[in-house]
């Protein structure tokens, strides 16, 4: 699936020339030449933020640390500024990695393929117009927020998680319930209300087996 990246940058020439840069190569990017409160993005819908210090309206610093008051998205910010002061104020308020400018497009694209390793755990997943947040229990469609209980999200992060391997309903149900769980075709019902609830396609049922995520 398509990562999806936001560039908040004032200079649109590098704006305009990462965005096309990032393109060409499979990522999906927005951006933006400032924002005057982060409630203007919705933060939940990319999986990396790249973003200026120095910025109209609202700096890259207050940026940044309203942004680590309610998600952890991996955040890499530019900056022409070169103090070690400057530096560890970045880091300070946790931003994953910054480049100075000018920076190499080549340079920018490893970095951030970088930070997705760092990130690699299968906590936000994505599939078409469904972003899933497994940490926050949160599940989105086309932007709107999807009402799935607890354990439905549960039992699709345990299928994205093992993607293209069948898993039995027993072993669905072990991570499930530490004690005996209510009926065993529960796991269908979850099944069943995921699909109607996402309206999605991928998960396949293996019959007399169990389910499979089909990763595309």
């Amino acid at each position: 699936m398509k990562r999806q990246l936001l560039i908040i940058e004032d200079e649109d020439v590098i704006r305009e020339g990462v965005m096309a840069f990032l393109s060409d190569k499979g990522y999906l990017i927005d951006g933006k030449d400032s924002i005057s409160h982060i409630s203007e993005i919705n933060v939940d819908h990319y999986d990396l933020l790249i973003l200026d210090v120095m910025l109209p309206k609202l700096d890259g610093f207050t940026i940044l640390k309203q942004i680590r008051q309610v998600s952890n998205i991996p955040i890499l910010m530019l900056t022409a500024l070169s103090s070690d002061y400057d530096q560890i104020k970045l880091f300070e308020l946790l931003c994953d990695d910054y480049l100075a400018k000018p920076f190499s497009l080549v340079v920018l694209e490893k970095r951030i393929q970088a930070l997705f390793r760092r990130t690699a755990s299968p906590n936000k997943w994505r599939y078409q117009d469904v972003v899933v947040i497994f940490d926050q229990f949160k599940a989105y469609k086309n932007n709107d927020e999807v009402n799935l209980t607890a354990k439905e999200i549960q039992v699709l992060q345990m299928l994205v998680t093992n993607a293209n391997s069948v898993l039995s309903r027993e072993q669905i149900l072990d991570g499930l319930y530490e004690l005996e769980a209510p009926y065993d075709r529960i796991v269908d019902v979850y099944i069943k209300n995921i699909r109607k609830k996402l309206q999605i396609d991928c998960i396949r049922t293996v019959t007399g087996v169990g389910y499979v995520y089909e990763e595309k």
